[in-house]
């Protein structure tokens, strides 16, 4: 415990002093056989000296203002906006990509790894979206990682479509990070197959995210030859990204690791000194005893 005016400590000496030089003056009175009262009176009057004294030393103590310091810690929170693009048409029930669970589809295999990504990345805000034959948001841009997960576990094959909107899915994509003031802005879209649906052309999608300053990580899953692999490179080439082939899940488990490492923002963590203040406690201890100095000395025998 510290004193923010420990200087004001120094009005205890003025009582003291003042005790001594400002006594009270009485007249005397002779009374026969004091001597039987003599223990009485002196016990009480230690009492009534030791409750003033307590009152005027906290009340000082209280004015020199007693408190104590903690320094806290607060965790850095500066990350990204990501949103990841998640493939549910029907072509994602295919089996046999998991080598240690071949009955698991893709799909399943997905969901497993992504929400493993998102337990990775405490400090960003993050957007899903859904597509098939059409893409929608089933997540806008959240800092609740156990909602997000939550909705992940939820969603199932077909539940767009079975065909694959890939640039309808990045112009969605482009509208959810719009109203986002974030410095760095990324996607990550992960497909098992190429864009058979949807409105939106590539060049129109392409240059959507070019405007927003949106980073697109593109991931094609499965065997070789089933997905597109110019056109998702081609699209991660133009936004400044990578383009990552999967052909088996610890393949896909390793490639949402890397972007989890080039995507790591230098965090600055903030440091500040919480004060807690104790006069309050003095001055309720400086009430009770001159509360009872006063009792006690009104009362015969006491004064």
């Amino acid at each position: 415990m510290q004193l923010e005016f420990p200087y004001l400590l120094a009005l205890v000496f003025v009582f003291i002093l003042c005790a001594y030089l400002c006594k009270q003056r009485h007249e005397s009175l002779l009374f026969p056989h004091m001597g039987l009262f003599g223990s009485a009176s002196m016990s009480s009057s230690y009492v009534l000296k030791f409750l003033k004294w307590v009152g005027i030393i906290s009340i000082v103590v209280a004015i020199s203002s007693p408190y104590s310091e903690t320094e806290i810690d607060l965790e850095p929170r500066e990350g990204y906006d990501i949103v990841l693009l998640l493939d549910a048409s029907g072509s994602m029930r295919a089996r046999g990509f998991d080598e240690n669970n071949r009955a698991l589809n893709r799909f399943a295999v997905v969901q497993n790894i992504v929400d493993s990504f998102i337990e990775k990345r405490p400090n960003d805000n993050l957007g899903m979206i859904v597509f098939g034959e059409y893409a929608f948001v089933a997540s806008p841009i959240t800092y609740d990682k156990k909602i997000l997960s939550k909705l992940l576990k939820q969603l199932y094959i077909g539940v767009a479509g079975k065909k694959t909107a890939i640039f309808d899915a990045i112009a969605q994509s482009v509208t959810l990070m719009h109203e986002n003031e974030a410095k760095s802005k990324i996607a990550i879209l992960l497909t098992d197959g190429q864009n058979t649906a949807g409105q939106m052309p590539y060049e129109a999608a392409l240059s959507l995210a070019k405007r927003e300053g949106l980073k697109i990580y593109t991931i094609g899953i499965g065997r070789p030859g089933e997905f597109d692999e110019r056109t998702l490179s081609k699209i991660a080439n133009d936004t400044n990204a990578k383009f990552f082939p999967a052909y088996s899940a610890e393949q896909l488990e390793l490639i949402y690791d890397e972007i989890n490492e080039l995507e790591t923002s230098e965090l600055v963590g903030e440091k500040f000194l919480n004060k807690s203040y104790y006069y309050n406690y003095f001055l309720f201890i400086a009430f009770i005893s001159l509360l009872l100095y006063l009792i006690l000395k009104s009362k015969k025998g006491w004064a």
